[in-house]
């Protein structure tokens, strides 16, 4: 049982790996559906606008942003959100595409895996438990 503090309301919750109470949650998910709504008639806008026009939350429209669920502005983003790691301005998410394709890279390189023009393919030696080398053997004959 891990008891956590909700960041949106503040009240304790038992939480099973998210910090968003299940009350919470709902809640945002039928403003998701308002800001959807509204955004999906009205292509260019801001959030200070969403917000006024849908009374939802600033803080639940820029989360809705940042978990990629919904762009203001046709993509561009208006400046509202930048990337955590070169700061440049991104439309949802956390990390503009540049900088998610070098996490990724990185990741990949530090796990074995080589990207190779006929896409990704794992690295491995023959020694390798999880080599397919000697798979079709048949370790049990005697």
């Amino acid at each position: 049982m891990n008891i956590i503090q909700c960041r949106m309301c503040r009240k304790p919750f038992d939480s099973i790996g998210g910090k968003i109470c299940h009350e919470c949650l709902q809640k945002i998910d039928k403003d998701f559906v308002k800001v959807r709504d509204y955004i999906y008639e009205h292509k260019r806008t801001d959030v200070d606008t969403v917000s006024e026009e849908t009374e939802v939350d600033k803080a639940v429209i820029l989360y809705l942003i940042k978990e990629g669920r919904i762009e203001l502005g046709g993509g561009s983003g208006g400046g509202v959100l930048v990337c955590e790691v070169c700061r440049k301005p991104i439309s949802s998410g956390r990390m503009c595409p540049q900088c998610m394709d070098k996490l990724s890279s990185t990741m990949q390189k530090s796990i074995g895996i080589e990207k190779s023009a006929g896409g990704d393919k794992a690295k491995r030696s023959a020694t390798d438990p999880k080599s397919t080398k000697g798979m079709h053997t048949r370790p049990f004959d005697k």
